[in-house]
């Protein structure tokens, strides 16, 4: 397989992906093994050579009514993907992470029989709800690659071929990693406190859970008028929605809001600005492993389409929403979800975070996971494609 040029389908539907699968690129030439890449991608990818059908924000669609507003795009598009791959067939197709996207593309290709192999990297949720998903994936996909020692274990329990690969920002983010360093970097005033703002990267997340954030931020100023917030923007579109959100809020506010724009394809502002910021508050998702894995103090948040919260309210198997209490089994950061996701909740948790014995606890115990993730018998991500080409 490795005497001739493989041809990889990759597809990705946010900034996460996309640095997982400019990563996964970079991986393949570093152990010289030639081959081309096309799909769905980033900036990132983009600056690896990727070649992109599609813009990537075309998948960045969430909750059950979100997406029903763009079906037809969504079919339109995993339609036109099928019909390339059907011409030009790839080797291997990698979906990651977009699930709902990815594993219906993966069962598009097997049903027209075509001789390319599927990979799912990223497992998607299933321990955690609609566990009747994993069926489905062992009919279309050839092989997942799990992040975390428990996905693999449940998939074997399942009969479905998994690899656990590891987490790429456990072994890239150091153990040490002191504050002071992490505000020069982005050029702030280590004296003062700074809390990080992320209500999301998406468009419809920053409708829906901006006002929280800026809400909570103007009760913080009003007793704290020493705190700074600090927002990450991916591109100039969510930095102008920001913007024209933050106008409706008082000028004492705005004064302490800054808007900290991605400047590079490697999407990285949010994580630079979690890593400078005393406090974390952040949407429930795969940030809150960054943030986790930043060691930083924080509280995580989520709000859903009434409809969307209470269908995946039914369907839900565990106790926690956000990954570093479901990795340590028990409540390590608060969550506020849906009814409890309110602007005085959230000023209250941020300000109890302020507390260093209590902030210092926490990030003991993010530190304590952090170590356990390095700790792994972890696979290599290409080499386990490459066994399952052979």
């Amino acid at each position: 397989m490795q005497n001739r040029k493989l041809k990889i389908g990759i597809v990705v539907g946010e900034v996460s992906g996309d640095t997982l699968g400019a990563k996964l690129i970079r991986s393949f030439r570093e152990q010289g093994i030639d081959a081309e890449f096309e799909g769905i991608g980033g900036p990132q990818m983009i600056a690896e050579g990727f070649n992109s059908y599609y813009p990537m924000d075309i998948l960045s669609v969430m909750g059950i009514v979100e997406v029903l507003k763009d079906i037809k795009k969504l079919f339109a598009v995993r339609d036109g993907l099928v019909e390339k791959w059907t011409e030009n067939p790839v080797d291997v197709f990698v979906g990651i992470d977009a699930p709902d996207f990815n594993l219906r593309l993966s069962k598009s290709l097997k049903q027209k029989q075509l001789p390319i192999k599927t990979v799912q990297y990223v497992s998607p949720s299933v321990w955690a709800w609609r566990q009747g998903r994993v069926h489905g994936i062992k009919a279309s996909i050839d092989l997942v690659l799990c992040l975390f020692p428990f996905e693999k274990a449940f998939f074997q329990k399942w009969q479905v071929p998994a690899a656990f690969v590891g987490h790429p920002l456990a072994s890239q983010l150091p153990l040490d990693n002191p504050l002071v360093a992490a505000k020069h970097e982005l050029g702030l005033d280590e004296h003062q406190i700074h809390i990080a703002l992320l209500p999301g990267s998406r468009r419809g997340e920053i409708e829906r859970l901006g006002p929280l954030v800026l809400s909570a931020a103007q009760i913080l100023t009003e007793q704290h008028p020493d705190y700074v917030f600090l927002i990450p923007a991916i591109n100039d579109a969510r930095k102008q929605q920001i913007e024209l959100l933050l106008k409706q809020y008082p000028e004492a506010l705005q004064a302490k809001v800054r808007l900290m724009e991605n400047t590079d394809t490697e999407s990285k502002i949010g994580r630079q600005v979690m890593n400078a910021s005393n406090i974390v508050a952040l949407a429930s998702g795969t940030a809150t492993l960054e943030a986790m894995l930043l060691h930083r103090p924080m509280v995580t948040f989520y709000k859903l389409n009434w409809l969307t919260y209470h269908v995946v309210k039914l369907l839900i198997k565990i106790p926690y929403y956000s990954l570093p209490n479901i990795i340590a089994g028990k409540k390590v950061i608060q969550e506020l979800i849906q009814h409890d996701a309110t602007p005085e909740k959230l000023a209250a948790e941020i300000e109890s975070l302020m507390d260093v014995e209590k902030s210092q606890i926490q990030v003991m115990q993010h530190i304590t996971m952090h170590k356990q993730l390095l700790s792994g018998n972890s696979e290599n991500p290409v080499e386990a494609i490459l066994k399952l080409l052979d």
